[in-house]
């Protein structure tokens, strides 16, 4: 069981994630019970056997977009987003696009190489949960980085947290709306 962020509190988590080795069929994987995340093309090619268990998440990979997701939105139990280097940024476009574009609502995951500089912008696109590479923070360096996610109470740019930018959000002294 792994240790994730998720809303700003460090806890246990027992979603399994599965990959899909080299030279094996997505739509092959052997689906253990329980709560699983599944790769996107697993989820595609079984669909409905996946859908009726109600305990199967889905991942993406950096270059899948949400809309291949768009009609089973509703159907699947939470989303994660891999990020397979630090410098891959394609992972923040995906969770901004389900929360504003697709209005997922349930739990969505940034998980891989998830490093303590990203966090307080991961949430800002929409991640309530973080799930950094296993080892790679002490417990010690996750709580640091907990606390860290309030550093900056008010952030200029928009985001799916902060819909509108600062000068939208604060009223100005003598300035005629």
């Amino acid at each position: 069981m792994s240790k994730v962020i998720k809303n700003g509190r460090i806890v246990n988590d027992d979603w399994q994630i599965l990959t899909v080795a080299e030279g094996e069929e997505a739509a092959a994987l052997d689906v253990p019970a329980g709560r699983v995340i599944v790769p996107l093309a697993t989820w595609l090619a079984r669909r409905d056997e996946l859908a009726a268990r109600g305990d199967v998440g889905v991942w993406f990979a950096g270059n899948e977009g949400p809309e291949a997701l768009a009609d089973d939105i509703g159907h699947v139990a939470v989303i994660a987003v891999s990020f397979p280097k630090f410098v891959d940024g394609r992972g923040y476009s995906t969770a901004a696009l389900l929360r504003t574009r697709y209005g997922y609502t349930g739990q969505l995951i940034a998980f891989g190489e998830v490093l303590r500089d990203q966090f307080n912008y991961l949430t800002r696109c929409g991640f309530d949960t973080l799930q950094p590479r296993e080892g790679r923070y002490t417990d010690a360096q996750l709580d640091a980085a907990v606390a860290s996610l309030a550093d900056f109470t008010e952030p200029y740019q928009a985001s799916v947290l902060h819909p509108q930018p600062l000068f939208r959000r604060v009223a100005r002294v003598g300035v005629k709306a």
